[in-house]
């Protein structure tokens, strides 16, 4: 279904209210605003409808008859295809009690009933434009190997995951969002205070086999909420872009890279399974065609 959504010109709304007028007034306000406009009358019905055409932010009734809008709102943040949506609560009831939970729950913001339609599309507008600038932000961070997530200090929440950074997170730790892995919540609670005052505090690492993932806390970007970036170094990775830079075959970056990594012929042999007599040749093949001295200007290696 969402293949066949116009996203190029419009954004896409997702109303979610058990009361036909409700729904009537606001999809007629929105479609007239530009918005394309899907609706569900129950909570079951808006998880398939999010499942489905992935809206770019959904308005939520709070009470509704069997699966409330809370119990909607967690399952769309615990999906991670749906986790990032905003979702703006309406909501009858002003209750302290009931506007946090709505929060808790996952909403960004919440409009009180009966509905204003010029409220909701002035609110609306913010967090698209939040959301939009959001996931450009971690698309360019995953696309250039930075993974991001963002933490809530006190419960431990995750917040938010880039795609890239939800991989690492499974392969290193066996976790999945809303979670937050042990480790990284010690560590990011351990140096609030240091981070609190702009200093970076040290930086996190995790090893799986030759993989490494180096961690470091970026950003406050909320009263309680932190930007973590995770960027992972494996051998195999460094060989790999060795080989392109400096036009090497794969055994002879591998060679250069453990030579520069300060190994010696017989340790290369026994780390590649090769005879020190192979070894020598493909170094003395790397070495004529680009010299050790420049790989080692060209590059950093930690």
């Amino acid at each position: 279904m969402s293949a066949v959504l116009d996203r190029a010109n419009s954004d896409v709304v997702l109303i979610v209210d058990d009361v036909p007028d409700n729904l009537s007034v606001l999809h007629d306000a929105l479609d007239e605003s530009g918005y394309t406009v899907l609706v569900a009358t129950s909570g079951e019905a808006a998880l398939q409808r999010a499942a489905q055409a992935v809206p770019d932010i959904v308005l939520l009734d709070a009470m509704m008859p069997g699966m409330d809008g809370f119990e909607v709102a967690r399952r769309l943040k615990a999906d991670k295809l749906t986790a990032n949506i905003p979702i703006i609560f309406m909501t009858g009831l002003t209750d302290t009690e009931h506007l946090v939970a709505a929060l808790e729950a996952g909403g960004v913001d919440y409009v009180t009933k009966p509905i204003k339609p010029k409220e909701v599309l002035a609110r609306m507008t913010v967090h698209l434009q939040g959301a939009r600038l959001a996931r450009q932000t971690r698309n360019a961070l995953d696309a250039f190997g930075y993974a991001s997530i963002a933490v809530r200090a006190s419960d431990g929440r995750l917040m938010w995951q880039t795609p890239l950074a939800r991989d690492l997170l499974a392969a290193y730790y066996g976790t999945s969002a809303p979670e937050t892995p042990a480790p990284i919540l010690d560590w990011l609670r351990r140096h609030l205070r240091e981070a609190e005052r702009d200093i970076e505090p040290p930086r996190l690492s995790a090893e799986l086999g030759a993989r490494r993932l180096s961690i470091r806390l970026h950003q406050q970007t909320g009263d309680d909420d932190w930007l973590i970036v995770m960027r992972e170094v494996s051998d195999a990775a460094v060989i790999e872009s060795m080989s392109l830079a400096f036009k090497l075959t794969a055994r002879e970056a591998e060679v250069l890279y453990w030579v520069v990594k300060g190994k010696i012929n017989r340790d290369i042999a026994d780390i590649l399974g090769a005879s020190p007599a192979t070894v020598k040749k493909h170094w003395s093949a790397s070495s004529r065609s680009w010299g050790l001295r420049r790989a080692r200007l060209r590059l950093e290696w930690r």
